[in-house]
């Protein structure tokens, strides 16, 4: 493979900085021991009002180092490849080790799971490569889109254009080495309309590891000035049980408290409110969740977990079943499981839908909430509870009548979970969770 564009390093550099630091832990008397070697470069430009606001660039570089002295394990890590730095940055790792106290489940992931080394290139990057002032171009005719839309969107919190690119490469003892290079490129615009105590704002993305893939920068400026506009006149409600439709961008997050409940960690320190739940049914019985690492240009997409574990398309939930956890091989040990796949997090999770547009999920409804916006982090990870902030649009005989503001939702996720009405077909493609609506029956809406 040649070195991609504006890398300082080729990745024959990186396997060879790998396989010098395994020889480097070796010799130091480690039974076992494993390297990430990475690297990035990226920028961000935002422009407001159609001057530019900031201009960022960023490069970095890391070698993390792990060694194994039966059950001890020591971690170091530096930003400095020479010769000297790799050596003071293994035996640290080493001393490290050396002075921890025993932990009979730490380890290297079993040999029998390790991807083929052979593995094809799962075709993540695309660079792109733009000036400064074409990134601002861009940025300055997506906002202009947003302030367009409607002659009350007087003002903006900006247009940002983010370009990034790493490279990276794992490598163990047990002979396992891989490594590829990705991209992460995305658009964003936030802009605001009313003045004094009326004022309301919204914003549109977009986010993709290909320019291509992305959408055009009129339209994420338009979309960001039509939901703008549409939260002119907002007003508070009063206190009620309704159902609520959960918008796309925020239902993906419904399945992130899951993801978060059943995986290792949580698992294992009790800290879930979904303890044992394998082969249980968490869910309504249409909630269908796939995990696909292998879908072209993913955000989630990879051949190898962070323990160079090969990763694999399976249910994690099948008519509402969970089918299995979240884990790497230290929690599946603490657990007596196997491995997933799935140290370093999920890869690309996609929920199934039950066949409605948006327009289809509203007449669902009929008179309920519709969420466009929540706001902190009220989500009890022990006990479920679910309370946060949100904005959004009271729903009348399946259309929106009006917008609403400073109201907060509640209810358990348990419960939510099980109340799930239906899961709309227009799914966003935006992160590692491909998701649409959600109605979920019978929330506590607090307002007046």
């Amino acid at each position: 493979m040649t070195v991609p564009a504006r890398f300082s390093q080729s990745p024959e550099v990186l396997r060879d900085l790998a396989a010098r630091v395994l020889e480097l832990a070796r010799q130091a008397g480690a039974s076992a021991a494993e390297v990430d070697v990475s690297e990035g470069y990226g920028q961000n430009v935002t422009v407001r009002l159609g001057e530019i606001e900031t201009i960022e660039h960023n490069r970095d570089k890391d070698i993390a180092v792990t060694v194994y002295f039966g059950a001890r394990r020591g971690h170091a890590s530096t930003s400095d490849f020479s010769d000297q730095a790799l050596a003071d940055t293994v035996r640290a790792a080493c001393t490290i080790a050396r002075h921890t106290a025993e932990d009979p489940f730490a380890g290297l992931a079993d040999p029998a799971l390790l991807a083929p080394v052979d593995f094809p290139d799962p075709g993540l990057f695309h660079p792109w490569d733009l000036a400064v002032e074409d990134a601002a171009e861009l940025a300055r005719r997506c906002e202009a889109a947003a302030l367009g839309v409607d002659a009350r969107i007087r003002n903006s919190e900006g247009a940002g254009l983010s370009n990034h690119a790493s490279q990276f490469v794992y490598a163990n003892s047990n002979g396992f080495l891989g490594g590829f290079p990705a991209t992460h490129h995305s658009l964003g615009c936030t802009v605001i309309i009313g003045e004094g105590d009326n004022m309301q704002r919204d914003y549109w993305y977009s986010s993709a590891r290909s320019a291509a893939a992305m959408e055009a920068c009129e339209q994420v400026g338009r979309t960001a000035g039509e939901r703008t506009a549409r939260r002119a006149g907002a007003r508070r409600i009063a206190t009620c049980k309704v159902p609520v439709l959960f918008e796309a961008p925020i239902a993906a997050g419904l399945f992130g408290s899951f993801v978060a409940a059943v995986s290792g960690g949580s698992l294992y320190r009790k800290s879930s409110f979904l303890p044992d739940c394998a082969g249980s049914r968490v869910f309504a019985p249409h909630v269908q969740l796939v995990e696909d690492p292998a879908i072209p240009l993913g955000m989630g997409s990879t051949p190898f977990d962070n323990e160079g574990v090969a990763t694999r398309r399976r249910h994690v939930i099948r008519d509402g079943v969970v089918e299995g956890y979240f884990l790497g091989s230290y929690s599946a040990r603490k657990l007596g499981l196997a491995t997933t796949g799935n140290a370093g997090g999920a890869h690309n999770l996609i929920v199934s839908d039950t066949g409605q547009d948006f327009a289809g999920l509203l007449r669902e409804m009929g008179s309920g909430l519709l969420v466009t916006d929540t706001l902190g982090h009220g989500v009890n990870p022990v006990t479920g509870d679910y309370s946060r902030g949100a904005a959004g649009f009271w729903v009348e005989n399946g259309v929106l009548a009006y917008p609403v503001e400073e109201i907060t939702i509640a209810g358990n996720l348990k419960d939510m979970y099980r109340d799930i009405r239906a899961i709309g077909a227009d799914r966003l493609v935006r992160g590692s969770r491909t998701c649409g609506s959600i109605l979920v029956d019978g929330m506590t809406v607090a307002g007046e």
